[in-house]
Parts: C-alpha cells; structure tokens; sequence
C-alpha cells in the first residue's frame, strides 16, 4: 500500500501493474482501491499523509454503484455476456480473448467517457490473469495485449491482479511495475476472524487456521466448500496411507467429495461448465492435503526424521503431479486412485 500510495504522491502513474500474491489476501480489493484513488480528481493527502479520495464525490458513488464508465473489471465471467453466442457457450476456463478484445483492446482505444483532471482516465482491472492462456507457451490472449502495453495510450493504466505470477509472460511481466502481496500474520488472522461472519470455536477453528496461512479469503473458502467436514472424512484414511497401509475408500472419497461439491457449484448458477466445476472442486481438495502434507513436512523436519522427510516429500511430489493430470482432463476417479495409491506407497 506505501507503494501505490507513493505512486499517487509522485502524480505520475505506470500504465501496467501486476499485483500477485496468494489467493484471498485483498489484491483485487487493493487493485480495485487504487482505481478509485487514481480515477478520482478529489484525491489527496490527509493530515497523516495517506492519499484518499472524498468518499462522497461523483466518481466514489458511481465506482459504489458499478456505473463508472472508466473502471473495467475483467473476468472470465464476462464471456455469459459477450455478443459472439460461441463465446458465451464456452467453458469458463480461461478468460477468453473476445472478452479481452472486446472489454479492454476496444475501450482503451477510445478516449475516457469522463473528462476530469484525476491521474488516470481510464482503468482496467483483468481479475484472475493467470487465466489468460492455459499455457505460457501458447499464449494468443497474453500477446494480444502487448502491443497494448509497450505503447499505451495516454492517461490509460491494467492492472494484472494474479496469483500465479510466473503463468504471465515475461515480456508481460517485464511491462509492469510488480507489488508483492503477502499473508497475514497470525494475530491479524485472529482480528480479521473474529470480525468475520465465520463462527468456528475449538478445534475447527484451529485447524481453519492452519488451513488459511494467513488468507482470509482462503479462510472463507475453507468455510463456505466445507473443508473441514472433508477434513474429518479424509484424515483417518490420510493418516493410514502415511503409515504406508493403502485404504480403498480413499481415492473413491476423495473423486466422490469433488464430484458432490461441482454438481452442487454447477446447480447453483447460470452457465456454469461441470469440467470447470471439477477442477474447481479437485483444486480445493489438493489444497486441503497439500496443506496437510507441508505441516507433516515441517514435523518431520524439525524431528530430523528422514524416512518420514522423504514420504513428505513424496506426498507432495503426487499431489502436484496429480493436480497436473487433473488440469489436463484425465478421468478424476482414476486421477484419484492413482494419488491414494502413491500417498500409501511412499
């Protein structure tokens, strides 16, 4: 925040920014506090020196309202509302290019709809960039852009919000001024949960902690998918497979918990792909035993256990590579079966 706020101080604004860091922590809310302050020609130092606009004035309540003509939020979402029919009947998977084409490449061409003296006229916020592409190394979206960004029109700034900074591209990267978001520590968790609507006591809450490192959105998630009750359902078979005994039930638990919570997610919403469901769904339950795995982890290194160190290690080596598979399509009960058995063979 002293970044963005030295930033507006200067009165001169980079036209490209990536802000990254892991998932919940408030980099779109951050992005989306930055659009206003760099938007708003009411915006400036207070007595204690932090930049602010009037929360009152037109550009704050037309922001609060969603109808700022120069704020562009983009989603992988907006493809339910692209003009093109074979674009609103795609999966959701990635954020598609006619929607980057049609809600950033467009309007950043045409001159700002409100004419003020704020620092910026117009600002793009692409939510989820990591999604662009499914691969950095065929990335049409991404280079669609750079044109954008090596000669950006003036008074024009996008803002890249990501969790997975190293899916963009470098020339991407190399365009953009970079702020690292970083977790919360322990006791803002503790502030920041108990003035939540999650009311968790004993050992859930304990364990919706660990969970979190330091993400209140993590926290939220957790809350909202019901990890814990996957959490209680998964640990007596996670805790045999450590002891190297394979447990049957396991991968068919673990494809059944995914495959209730997608039918469920897909049932709940408008146009919503089950293959995104899944992978959705696969990519809670690698967070719930990645998690698991990496607090294993750090016991077995502060005991100095190398057998337990190398199954540790092990376990994470399939997890990721399951997550992989998962990505690429594979059947998820298969996917599955092949993560129970390599967890209860190492």
């Amino acid at each position: 925040m002293r970044a963005l706020e030295a930033a507006i101080a200067s009165g001169r604004i980079h036209h490209a920014w990536v802000f990254s860091g892991p998932m919940g922590i408030g980099k779109r809310t951050a992005a989306e506090a930055f659009a206003a302050a760099i938007l708003d020609p009411t915006t400036q130092a207070d007595f204690s020196g932090h930049y602010a606009p009037d929360e009152n004035s037109q550009t704050q309540r037309l922001i609060a309202q969603g109808m700022h003509p120069d704020l562009h939020i983009i989603t992988k979402e907006l493809a339910t509302f692209s003009r093109d029919p074979k674009v609103r009947d795609q999966k959701q998977l990635t954020i598609a290019k006619d929607v980057v084409e049609e809600h950033l490449l467009g309007p950043i061409a045409r001159a700002p709809a409100l004419a003020t003296s704020s620092l910026a006229g117009k600002v793009f916020i692409i939510d989820e960039a990591e999604l662009l592409d499914r691969s950095r190394f065929n990335a049409p979206t991404q280079n669609s852009i750079l044109k954008t960004l090596e000669e950006p029109p003036p008074r024009s700034v996008i803002i890249l919000v990501t969790a997975s900074e190293d899916a963009l591209l470098p020339t991407i990267r190399s365009r953009c001024q970079r702020v690292v978001f970083y977790p919360l520590q322990e006791a803002a968790m503790n502030e920041w949960l108990s003035g939540s609507s999650i009311k968790v006591t004993g050992p859930e809450k304990k364990w919706l902690l660990e969970f979190a490192q330091g993400s209140p959105g993590r926290a939220l998630l957790a809350h909202q998918t019901g990890l814990y009750g996957w959490h209680e359902a998964l640990e007596p078979m996670l805790a045999e497979a450590d002891r190297g005994r394979f447990d049957g039930a396991l991968g068919a638990t673990m494809a059944k918990l995914i495959d209730e919570w997608a039918k469920k997610w897909v049932e709940d919403g408008d146009n919503r792909s089950k293959e995104a469901a899944n992978q959705a769904g696969a990519r809670h339950l690698f967070a719930l035993i990645s998690e698991r795995a990496r607090r294993s982890l750090r016991v077995s290194a502060e005991k100095g256990d190398e057998e337990s160190l190398d199954r540790r290690l092990g376990a994470i080596d399939a997890i990721s590579d399951t997550e992989r598979f998962v990505q690429s399509n594979v059947n998820l009960a298969m996917a599955m079966e092949d993560l129970a058995a390599q967890l209860s063979a190492r």
